[in-house]
């Protein structure tokens, strides 16, 4: 047991320790972020409680926030009550973060404009930082699961960037409940139930702790659950009798304990329960003019006696949240109405929550009440708060007596879910939609959003059954729906790599007449054959972007739907640098937006594109931004391929552990023979692993379950596998397997001739039949793989081609011709860091009769122990811009911008700002 101040702790002491740590690192500098996850009741409030004294006494500030049930829908409640203590340092912000930071709050100017969730959170980053100036601060926050999606996404932004910043983030959530965007990036602390024998002291320390039969009955049935301890040992004490029935209250009937002091207490204090109960906000002032003169003041002192609530200042706390649930559900139907009613009242000057409880008011359907709530979302949908507006929508919905308009609230929600990146929500809200009318339109728009919040999981085959009868059922009619339906549908197509839906797709888009924009038809053409539809898919693309791509911020209107699609197309067709030229665009732009899924999804296509380019920094660098994304809104698909593309990267660069490792923590519980393209990212990754280690069965063994065996090789992805027929092939021939590897490569070259392969691929081919021909014919297939200069546009695909060759001329002595082949080779794989390759290169550079030079200090590879966050800091440095500029320019505060200055000085060898240009070589990538 550990005495803190004037409470008492059993039973926590390595969790105490872990907050004591926390903190103590925090008054030296260190920042960190941990998040208490437990059951109800399990003591997650009273270790904040505990963590927040002992930052007090090191003499950190401390600022709170607690989740609210009834607050959950209101946008940016949580992040106002968090901050409010600091507004006043808002005028102190750059302009567009104080616009966006104080907009979310309805405290701006009143110019009504589309807040930019990006920086509202950055403006949040900033304030904080600049009250870290004067000391650092503990950020503390019970309940997150209660959260309003827009301080969750706000935080999650926060707790990525708190390096080098002497703020300290202190979680408490539910561990059934725990919010998508904090789950994955924030250390976690479960806390367990207590072991028997500190149950046992807990219940010794009770004014009246159970004895006998009494004791055991309770400490069975709380199973270590402290505050069932507590309370059941308050039930039996209250009534002796309880101990003998079959049960002790648990669940339901423990909520109920909680409101067992409740017909004791005058009923003006219960009226003010009620309310407190009710609003959830629990400010006095409001409270207190709802109950009118039905109170005062005073009505408060026995609920704090009871021990039910706390009052501060002006605010309510109940002493845990089952205690407001167990009031609220003491009350009566017609009292709970009432309070509402009465709140509702007086909240006329803030609509929104007016809106809540007047819904919360009514019986049955009410359309005024709907229309309250409708406009509340329109309200929140323009401070940015999508999510907000999505609930709000959702309520309307319930509420709202035409069953069509009810249908369309429905279709709006799924929309503003969407906007926010909630697929599942998404997913639930339009499947209501069909039980509510027979509209097509309406059908329609639900079932594409349907399509779109599984196609953004891995249910692909669930994504299709509602794209694909869209498509069917419009193409006569629609052929502009038909075309947006295939489109959506053909990325889980691709995603699955079954060929019954990706066939499916091409009969009915051969239906679908020519259209102004055919941008939907070229993405069906490339995602489901990039083969057999190469040549026309090509045509389409030359097509689509005759003319400049439009800057961000240029006023003009950009179809982003079309920079996306048909960047995401030209990836699949090997038209590399159109792909990064396009994709790179749509995230310009769509940072500017708050459309998280796109832009994960985006992130990540433009991720790959820039791996295959060999642009391998800018490449970590999307994949990060695409995993914040994904992992903040549940886009399962990309939360899994990014993990995936990083392991490819650290297994390439030698990292091999690291790299398996992740590929692990990525693929754990997914199905992946239902996501072919993932399987062969994956096997993939764990192939160069083992081939960087010298392990060449184990890469042969991963390389080859790309291909079926039986009844003859077929690719397990029908676009993904063939970039690996090369490796499968080296790897064959080191392990005495060439006959294996030579049916493969026959059985993929007649595939291919139905068609037209791209320059990258055609080389692939070569390389394979240079690597499994006799000696009189190997020549020509690696001079072929090298011929076109378009394969210059997959630099470490060249590379290994370069690579193979040299290691051919040089074993019949034909060291001299060798060794260019080697120095271009060692050039790529050194820029690129991949060690195993770089190791090997040099020792044929010897063999060949060349002491190869050691990698200058400035070039790319010197540079290597920078993070790509880091070297795009020294390069804006080194640009002239302030460390204010930088961050507003890459979403930090200024002082996360000095801190990564400070340590990338020593990796550069400076000593100054001013030296920042001369170190750094011009951009490579």
């Amino acid at each position: 047991m550990t005495s803190l101040g004037d409470e008492w702790i059993v039973g926590r002491d390595h969790e105490l320790a872990l907050l004591s740590r926390l903190v103590d690192d925090l008054t030296t500098g260190r920042t960190g972020a941990l998040m208490m996850t437990g059951g109800p009741g399990a003591g997650k409030s009273a270790l904040l409680d505990a963590a927040a004294r002992m930052a007090r006494r090191s003499g950190v500030r401390v600022l709170r926030c607690r989740g609210s049930e009834g607050e959950s829908g209101l946008a940016f409640a949580g992040l106002h009550q968090l901050l409010r203590p600091f507004l006043d340092l808002a005028e102190g912000l750059p302009a567009r973060q104080r616009a966006a930071l104080l907009g979310v709050f309805g405290l701006d100017d009143g110019t009504r404009t589309v807040s930019d969730p990006l920086l509202t959170s950055l403006g949040a980053l900033t304030l904080l930082s600049d009250a870290a100036e004067h000391g650092p601060l503990l950020l503390v926050i019970d309940d997150i699961h209660w959260l309003d999606l827009g301080t969750l996404d706000v935080l999650a932004f926060v707790a990525r960037r708190l390096e080098g910043e002497p703020v300290a983030l202190l979680l408490a959530a539910r561990d059934t409940a725990v919010p998508a965007q904090l789950d994955r990036q924030i250390n976690r602390l479960t806390i367990e139930p207590l072991d028997p024998a500190a149950a046992g002291r807990l219940l010794d320390h009770q004014p009246r702790p159970p004895a006998g039969r009494a004791r055991s009955r309770v400490l069975e049935q709380a199973a270590g659950v402290p505050l069932a301890l507590v309370e059941l040992a308050r039930a039996v004490a209250r009534d002796p009798a309880a101990a003998h029935e079959d049960a002790l209250p648990l669940t339901d009937r423990l909520e109920a304990i909680f409101a067992a002091d409740l017909p004791e207490l005058p009923p003006s204090t219960r009226e003010l329960l009620l309310l407190a109960a009710a609003a959830e906000s629990a400010e006095l002032p409001v409270i207190l003019s709802a109950v009118g003169d039905r109170a005062t003041p005073d009505d408060w002192l026995p609920a704090e006696r009871a021990g039910l609530v706390r009052i501060d200042a002006d605010r309510v706390r109940f002493r845990h949240p089952l205690i407001r649930s167990a009031v609220y559900r003491a009350a009566t139907y017609t009292e709970r109405h009432t309070a509402h009613r009465a709140l509702a009242d007086v909240l006329v000057g803030d609509p929104d929550r007016r809106a809540w409880h007047h819904a919360a008011a009514v019986s049955g359907v009410d359309e005024e009440a709907a229309q309250e709530l409708d406009d509340s979302a329109a309200r929140a949908q323009r401070r940015g708060g999508y999510a907000a507006a999505a609930t709000a929508l959702e309520r309307a919905a319930r509420l709202s007596p035409d069953p069509t308009v009810r249908a369309g609230r429905l279709v709006r929600a799924a929309t503003m879910a969407m906007y926010a990146g909630h697929p599942r929500w998404v997913g639930e809200l339009s499947a209501q939609v069909a039980t509510l009318t027979d509209e097509p339109a309406l059908l329609a728009e639900a079932s594409l959003l349907a399509g779109w919040a599984l196609a953004v999981t891995t249910q692909f085959a669930g994504s299709l059954g509602f794209l694909l009868p869209v498509a069917e059922a419009a193409v006569d009619q629609d052929p502009v729906l038909t075309l947006d339906a295939l489109a959506t549908a053909t990325t889980p197509a691709y995603n699955s790599g079954a060929p019954e839906h990706r066939e499916h797709i091409l009969r009915i888009l051969e239906r679908v007449p020519p259209q102004e924009d055919e941008t939907g038809r070229l993405w069906a053409l490339a995602g489901c054959d990039p083969v057999r539809n190469r040549t026309q898919a090509l045509d389409l693309l030359a097509a689509t972007w005759t003319e400049p791509l439009p800057k961000p911020g240029s006023g003009v209107d950009v179809p982003l739907s079309r920079l996306v699609v048909s960047g995401g197309a030209a990836w699949v067709l090997d038209e590399t640098a159109e792909a990064i030229r396009l994709l790179g665009a749509a995230m310009d732009h769509l940072r500017r937006s708050p459309t998280s899924g796109a832009n994960a999804t985006v992130a990540q296509a433009l991720a790959l594109a820039l791996y295959e380019s060999g642009s391998w920094t800018k490449a970590r660098a999307a994949l990060d931004e695409a995993y914040g994304l994904a992992a903040e809104g549940g886009l399962e698909n990309v939360v899994v391929g990014a993990p995936v593309l990083r392991a490819t990267l650290l297994a390439l660069r030698g990292d091999t552990e690291e790299a398996r490792a992740a590929v692990q923590r990525a693929v754990h519980g997914i199905d992946l023979p239902n996501c072919r393209s993932l399987q062969v990212r994956t096997h993939y990754a764990l192939g160069a692993a083992a081939l960087a280690e010298g392990d060449h069965a184990a890469a042969y063994d991963r390389f080859r379950a790309v291909y079926t065996r039986r009844p003859e090789p077929a690719p397990l992805h029908f676009h993904a596998s063939d970039y690996y027929l090369a490796d499968l092939v080296a790897a064959a021939v080191r392990t005495g397997r060439a006959e294996d590897a030579r049916l493969v490569l026959d059985t993929t070259r007649r595939r291919l001739a139905e068609g037209t392969t791209s320059a990258r691929l055609t080389a692939i081919v070569h390389r394979a039949d240079a690597l499994l021909a006799e000696p009189h014919d190997a020549e020509r297939h690696f001079t072929a793989a090298l011929a076109d200069p378009a394969g210059d546009q997959w630099p470490f695909e060249r590379a290994q081609i370069r690579l193979d060759y040299a290691e051919w001329l040089r074993r019949r002595r034909r060291a001299v011709e060798a060794r260019p082949l080697l120095a271009a080779a060692l050039e790529v794989f050194e820029r690129l860091g991949t060690r195993p390759w770089t190791d090997r290169t040099r020792a044929e550079l010897r063999a060949a009769g060349v002491t190869p030079a050691s990698a200058s200090a400035g070039s790319p590879d010197g540079l290597a122990e920078l993070t790509p966050q880091q070297l795009q800091i020294a390069r804006l440095a080194a640009a002239g811009l302030t460390n204010r500029e930088i961050g507003e320019r890459i979403f930090l505060s200024p002082r996360t911008v000095g801190f990564h200055l400070y340590r990338i000085f020593p990796k550069l060898g400076i000593t100054s700002r001013a030296q920042l240009r001369d170190a750094l070589p011009e951009p490579r990538e």
